[in-house]
């Protein structure tokens, strides 16, 4: 329980910390483009990296948070059980796929390895740059390992998706009454 405790916190400020970066580095490249004529010449290859590694992380992030969108008006319909079906046979073909990804990360990342090619503009070899692909499935598959469990447990029934329709329904309760 601790190590994934320490996951959640590890997570959350690296997430924070690259999108940090990834603020500051943007913001500073338009002062230099736009107000002196300069640049940074690695700032568009190293945000382009910081995006990802901020999206394959995130994505783990998201099923955690269940900030995720997705299309379940049918699933809910169903009883618990039937859901809860639903719910671990779409949880398994989620871990197929990241396992898919995971292995075919490897692969690629190995290849990169062996060859030895460099970012662009950075001196770093790409392989190090681009694990995040392997790393972000990893999560990715440990959190619906999570969902699997808190499902099978008893904990859950579902996925926690976001409701935009029910988070949206404050917009039409703050109208005025001469707007109605």
């Amino acid at each position: 329980m601790k190590l994934i405790n320490w996951l959640h916190h590890f997570e959350e400020r690296l997430i924070g910390t690259l999108l940090i970066a990834m603020t500051l580095l943007v913001f500073v490249e338009v002062i230099l483009r736009f107000g002196f004529n300069t640049g940074i010449e690695w700032a568009q290859e190293v945000t382009l990296y910081l995006s990802a590694w901020m999206v394959l992380l995130g994505a783990s992030w998201g099923i955690r948070e269940g900030a995720h969108i997705g299309v379940d008006a049918f699933v809910k319909l169903l009883p618990s059980r039937q859901r809860r079906i639903i719910t671990l046979i779409a949880i398994v073909l989620c871990l197929i796929y990241c396992a898919l990804f995971i292995q075919g990360s490897w692969v690629y990342l190995s290849k990169m390895a062996k060859i030895g090619i460099e970012m662009d503009d950075v001196p770093l070899t790409k392989w190090k740059a681009m694990s995040v692909l392997m790393i972000g499935f990893v999560l990715l598959a440990i959190r619906f390992a999570q969902l699997g469990w808190a499902v099978i447990t008893g904990k859950q029934d579902g996925f926690v998706l976001a409701d935009e329709g029910r988070d949206s329904m404050h917009l039409v309760d703050d109208e005025s009454p001469g707007e109605k």
